[in-house]
């Protein structure tokens, strides 16, 4: 059953200089692993950091969508996800507990053109 559904772009041009940003300013939206992720090919940053970005605000539009009569804060939600890359495709991982919601599963579609990063996110 989904719970809720989530899509978000950005445009990446938004991200090119987020590679010479702090680290006390990074850790504010992004798990230190997708800190190292992102900074890892420095040609790739911006759209890294573009999909992870657009990952965390279609979950937001998703678990808005789903826990209506919650009223979450986008700063707090980003501290408690991260966009996960793996060998086939990135997968979203949330810490439910510090969220207080019942664990719930997460499909993620994330991709990027050269200007733009779109995803999308169930809730189930």
């Amino acid at each position: 059953m989904i719970l809720g559904i989530g899509i978000d772009a950005v445009e990446i041009a938004r991200f090119k200089k987020w590679h010479t940003y702090s680290q006390k300013k990074l850790v504010r939206i992004f798990s230190q692993q997708e800190i190292d992720y992102c900074l890892g090919v420095p040609a790739k940053s911006a759209e890294r950091f573009a999909v992870r970005f657009a990952a965390k605000e279609a979950l937001f539009k998703a678990m808005s969508q789903a826990y209506p009569e919650k009223k979450f804060n986008l700063f707090h939600l980003v501290r408690h996800c991260e966009v996960i890359k793996t060998e086939a495709v990135p997968r979203m991982q949330v810490n439910w507990h510090e969220l207080n919601l019942p664990d719930s599963k997460i499909l993620l579609s994330c991709t990027h053109a050269e200007d733009t990063g779109i995803v999308v996110v169930l809730l189930q």
